[in-house]
């Protein structure tokens, strides 16, 4: 059990400094022991005065006064020493309110100071923040310094002055450590302890790292641990109605559909049937580039629940979405004498109830639905398969609650997110992963260019051609309003189209603060038809499909990752119309390389390797499931090669010891105990 020792019973904590930590997140001695440093500065060594200014970020420098000037400009106080060492000379310059340096400084002292240098025709100036007196005679000993996520009114100086006030108190506070002494052995890790003073109070950088080092290794094992134990309860109990594939099956499947499959929505199918034919309960995500055919592939998972007499049920985060999931697999299920029900939080009290009775008494073998479905009264006859599609955007517990209304149903996951193939497996934990990786003949291609903002008014002008053939376009800002920087708000564009380009055309405006209903309401009118320009956030990346659709136009486009530049781009191509996406850029953002790339490729699985590779460890975001970045202390790209190990053992030592019980496994065993990893519930749940 975690201590609960109050911050501000630590020396040097004080009733304001105690409400600074909990602005934090810091409320217990124990949090202030988990808050590492997120770097070190290495103040171990002066640089000499010749070289001063050749590195980036601040430096250290040690030398005796020659002379001192001092003055006040209104509150400012300006002190200017210059300092020679045996290399040269510098200067050494304090300049701030309430610097109290005034009056401290003399020729002949020796000094130790340390800041940004500015190089000058004359010598370097060291803009000073921070400094030390030295006496004749004594050794200049610098540290490696840690540096701690701060806040306006808490430092980090502030804060390292707590840690190592307090730092054998701390170190008492380490607890069980989750790796047990076998494998910190053998992956040459230090002890629980010596970890935590290494990462507060190094002596050295390489020590920092090897602590930082096992701490990573840690968080990847227990998460590791419980995705395999999760994986080994759900075989180990089955529970799950194996359904029998009938010979023939797929070939009349296939026969039913209105285009021919692809080899890999067939291969999909195969997996998630062999899947769905056994006891074990089915886990499966299915990914897939936007416009891959996904929504076939789960009606052949339907189609089988079908003919085993057990029902199924789709849910999508949105109500536009889960009509346009009912919309695309009625025909498709149709032909295959397969009924189907939605249930909407919007629909008539009349009409609900119909779909209800119908769903109840096993008469609907499909009910399609969002929350709405999780609802008191929406009972199932027999279910047997759950599909979630986007999962990412429902909360565990709403998951669990929809597959708790049939026992021990099968469950498939979709996301139209690509995620490099490197970390699928990584970010999906308990997940037996299908992908489609090839779209379906006859696709629309887009055109993609990328463009300067500089040509905005060619681009409004493109617009204006596109509508008037009685095409729709999408506009995407990536701020809501003005309060978000430099960025281009929605909400101003919206208005700026509608006064200056656009006057006489239908723009209206879609972005994430506004209630559900009202978003709804407006990509309802934009799929029928009654908005010409729709100006949105990127919550139209994953969306209604709005045939008509022939232009995305995305401002500020070197803003975004390259696979959420792509998932932007799927919005359009899904009419008969030639479709464009136009990314728009600064005429300055120096990243034309990057967003080049999105014009000749469309493969959503390369897109994000090139993604990977470019944007680089702790900057891919908005990648697959919302839990990638939520780690404490790894990053999953960066780590990648320390996750696999830690999960090869962990599932060494999960198949060898599935509940832990042994006594060198009692802190592992607390640790999943204590609180299972939210990547690990939110990707395997």
């Amino acid at each position: 059990m975690r201590d609960q020792t109050p911050i501000s019973d630590l020396a040097d904590v004080g009733p304001k400094t105690a409400a600074y930590f909990r602005e934090l997140g810091l409320t217990t001695a124990d949090d202030l022991l988990e808050y590492l440093p997120f770097r070190y500065e290495d103040q171990r060594y002066p640089t000499p005065a010749s070289r001063l200014g050749e590195a980036e970020g601040e430096e250290n420098a040690v030398g005796r006064i020659l002379s001192v000037k001092e003055r006040r400009v209104r509150d400012l106080e300006i002190v200017e020493a210059r300092v020679q060492d045996e290399s040269g000379t510098f200067v050494a310059k304090w300049i701030g309110r309430r610097r109290f340096v005034i009056g401290r400084f003399s020729a002949g002292m020796r000094i130790s100071v340390r800041g940004r240098v500015e190089k000058t025709l004359a010598e370097p100036v060291v803009n000073v923040s921070s400094y030390g007196i030295l006496s004749d005679g004594e050794e200049y000993r610098g540290e490696v310094v840690p540096i701690y996520h701060a806040s306006k009114d808490l430092s980090t100086r502030k804060i390292a002055q707590v840690v190592r006030k307090n730092l054998p108190r701390l170190l008492a506070l380490a607890g069980e450590d989750p790796v047990p002494p076998a494998l910190a052995k053998r992956q040459h890790l230090p002890p629980l302890v010596e970890a935590y003073r290494s990462a507060h109070a190094p002596a050295t950088p390489e020590e920092a790292e090897r602590a930082r080092a096992r701490f990573i290794y840690a968080e990847f094992l227990t998460l590791a641990a419980s995705a395999r134990q999760k994986r080994e309860v759900r075989v180990r109990e089955r529970g799950a109605l194996a359904l029998a594939v009938p010979p023939g099956l797929l070939e009349e499947f296939a026969a039913a559909m209105p285009f021919a499959m692809t080899g890999a929505q067939r291969r999909s199918i195969v997996e998630i049937w062999d899947d769905m034919a056994s006891d074990v309960p089915m886990n499966r995500l299915l990914q897939g580039d936007v416009g891959s055919g996904k929504t076939l592939v789960a009606a052949a998972a339907i189609v089988l629940a079908a003919r085993n007499g057990v029902q199924s049920a789709l849910m999508a985060p949105t109500e536009i979405l889960a009509a346009q999931h009912a919309a695309k697999l009625a025909p498709l299920l149709l032909p295959l004498g397969i009924a189907l029900e939605a249930v909407f939080g919007s629909q008539g009290a009349r009409a609900r109830r119909h779909a209800v009775d119908r769903i109840g008494s096993g008469e609907a073998a499909l009910a399609v639905g969002t929350h709405a479905l999780l609802t008191e009264g929406v009972d199932f006859a027999r279910l047997g398969l759950v599909i979630i599609d986007e999962q990412h955007r429902f909360g565990v517990a709403q998951r669990a609650r929809l597959r708790s209304k049939g026992g021990t149903p099968h469950t498939l996951h979709m996301t139209a997110t690509p995620i490099p193939r490197t970390l699928a497996q990584s970010v999906y934990a308990d997940l037996d992963a299908s992908t489609i990786d090839e779209l379906p003949p006859g696709r629309t291609p887009i055109e993609t260019y990328s463009l300067r903002a500089s040509r905005m008014r060619s681009v409004e002008e493109f617009v204006r051609r596109n509508v008037a053939l009685g095409h729709q376009v999408y506009v995407v800002a990536p701020a809501i309003d003005e309060n978000d920087g430099e960025l281009t708000s929605a909400l101003e564009e919206a208005e700026r189209l509608k006064r200056d380009a656009f006057p006489d055309l239908r723009v209206d405006v879609l972005h994430g603060k506004m209630a559900p209903r009202e978003k709804d309401d407006v990509m309802g009118r934009f799929a029928a038809g009654e908005i010409d320009v729709l100006v949105a956030t990127t919550v139209v990346e994953v969306g209604v499909d709005v045939p008509n659709a022939s232009v995305m136009v995305v401002l500020d486009a070197h803003r975004y990752g390259l696979a959420q530049l792509h998932q932007l781009r799927g919005r359009v191509g899904r009419g008969a119309a030639k479709s464009y996406c136009l990314l728009i850029a600064p005429d300055d953002a120096g990243e034309r390389e990057r967003l080049e790339i999105l014009t000749s490729v469309s493969d959503g699985f390369v897109i994000a390797e090139e993604d990977l590779r470019l944007r680089g460890p702790g900057q891919f975001s908005g990648t697959a499931q919302s839990g990638i970045d939520e780690f404490r202390f790894a990053d999953l790209i960066r780590d990648i090669d320390v996750y696999r190990t830690a999960k090869a053992d962990a599932d060494a030592l999960i198949a060898s010891d599935p509940n832990l019980e042994r006594p060198e496994h009692a802190g592992l065993r607390a640790a999943l105990e204590a609180g299972p990893s939210v990547r690990a519930m939110l990707a395997s749940s």
